[in-house]
């Protein structure tokens, strides 16, 4: 494969050639050349050429949170289908989480995967459970399941409501510096619940899901992390916590906390928590249905200025595809999620305009391949060539998904900003 991009803006912190526009030649997986104007033979007929008015090119896009149903689930998703849509988002690689049927808990588990995505241009990466089943009780070996090719442990959708067995796990997990992603939940107050607890809900008749579950869990899994850090024979080691989709103000404000105090936490938001807040709900438009919900005001705005100022690491497609017999039914009967990858990039740019580009592209390149312990990625010379060629600027409307699922409240927006080639294993994907 020889691949000839030419003048591309490189958005790329981490790269000697960060904000400039340059040629870029790729040939058998690696970056050879990037300069200001490269000639090559216009009749080899190996060579592909891209070039278009503003384009970008960055370190391939890596997504934390992707539900690929696959096994089990596959009349909502498989691996294929969640590889294309992952394609056409822009990303090279993707995180899944362990619910599926049976669930990623084993090392068979984790080799069907694998196996099942050798051929595909995006990098799947499995993240076990921390429970057998993911029922929160007995432990997985994770020690097996790391050497195994897990990135991280995690119960996925459900988070791990007993505490000893979280406080175990980022004991047992600290020898070889494993990750553990919790979603912060407290489900003993949300039973039940559809929505934001808030004036939306009760105009409704909507049980409510109040912020505080998400915030006394955060504040729990703190302290739990604070006592193990303590501990810790290695207490410099890196990122041990990440919580996965936060959504509230005080979410916020608690991790920015605990940063400060130097434990070693992350966290990530789901795209979609930008575009939206609970009085989108008046509607009862089920694809509008997630979880964590969609919150007030304060808490966008607080979300916002958490990715602006740092505290929150990464941006997530949170992509999680249901069938019609799941979302065409009575919003208290819809099940929770919506499909995210095609559009988690022109999300962010369309409704948080003023988040430079510079700092989006990092927390969906270079920060969550540090939580995932991913090999470092930078646009330079003799660099391996996992890209994706972007233009920031492009409007497009959301009309056709990858996907088995139609589960988006996007379809017929217009958006901001466009994937348009991944480049990654000697593919050119074009979108």
């Amino acid at each position: 494969m020889k691949l000839l991009i030419r003048a591309a803006r490189i958005v790329d912190a981490q790269s000697p050639f960060n904000g400039q526009v340059r040629d870029v030649l790729i040939e058998n997986g690696l970056i050879r050349q990037i300069s200001e104007s490269i000639t090559v033979e216009e009749s080899d007929a190996a060579l592909k050429v891209i070039e278009q008015d503003g384009l970008c090119i960055s370190p391939g896009w890596v997504d934390l949170r992707v539900s690929a149903k696959d096994p089990g689930y596959e009349h909502k998703e498989d691996l294929t289908t969640v590889c294309k849509a992952a394609a056409r988002g822009g990303f090279t690689d993707i995180a899944i989480l362990p619910n599926t049927k049976p669930v990623l808990d084993s090392k068979d588990t984790l080799g069907y995967i694998r196996q099942a995505t050798q051929g595909h241009p995006v990098n799947v990466h499995p993240i076990a459970a921390i429970t057998k089943k993911t029922e929160g009780t007995d432990f997985t070996d994770m020690i097996d399941l790391h050497h195994a090719g897990a990135v991280a442990f995690s119960d996925g959708e459900k988070p791990l409501l007993n505490a000893d067995l979280l406080l175990k796990t980022l004991q047992y997990l600290q020898p070889f510096n494993g990750l553990l992603m919790n979603r912060p939940e407290e489900q003993n107050l949300t039973h039940f619940g559809q929505m934001n607890e808030g004036l939306s809900s009760t105009l409704l008749g909507l049980k409510g899901m109040p912020a505080m579950a998400e915030e006394m869990m955060i504040e729990r899994d703190l302290r739990l992390l604070e006592y193990a850090h303590s501990q810790s024979a290695n207490p410099a080691s890196g990122t041990v916590l990440h919580f996965s989709t936060i959504s509230t103000a005080r979410a916020v404000d608690l991790i920015r906390q605990a940063k400060q105090q130097g434990l070693p936490v992350s966290c990530d938001v789901a795209a979609h928590q930008l575009a939206f807040e609970d009085t989108a709900l008046m509607g009862f438009d089920t694809n509008l249905k997630v979880n964590p919900p969609f919150r007030g005001s304060a808490d966008r705005e607080a979300l916002k200025q958490g990715l602006a100022d740092g505290t929150i690491d990464a941006i997530v497609s949170d992509h999680n595809p249901q069938d019609d017999e799941s979302k065409n039914i009575e919003f208290d009967h819809a099940e929770f999620g919506i499909i995210g990858l095609e559009t988690a990039f022109s999300v962010v740019r369309t409704h948080f305009a003023d988040l430079p580009l510079e700092q989006l592209v990092d927390k969906l390149t270079h920060a969550p391949r540090r939580i995932l312990r991913l090999p470092a990625l930078t646009l330079d010379e003799n660099q391996l060539a996992t890209l994706t060629v972007f233009h920031p600027e492009m409007e497009w409307t959301y009309e056709q998904t990858a996907s088995r699922s139609k589960n988006s409240p996007f379809f017929g927006k217009t958006l901001r900003g466009k994937a348009l080639w991944i480049i990654n294993k000697n593919f050119v994907e074009q979108l």
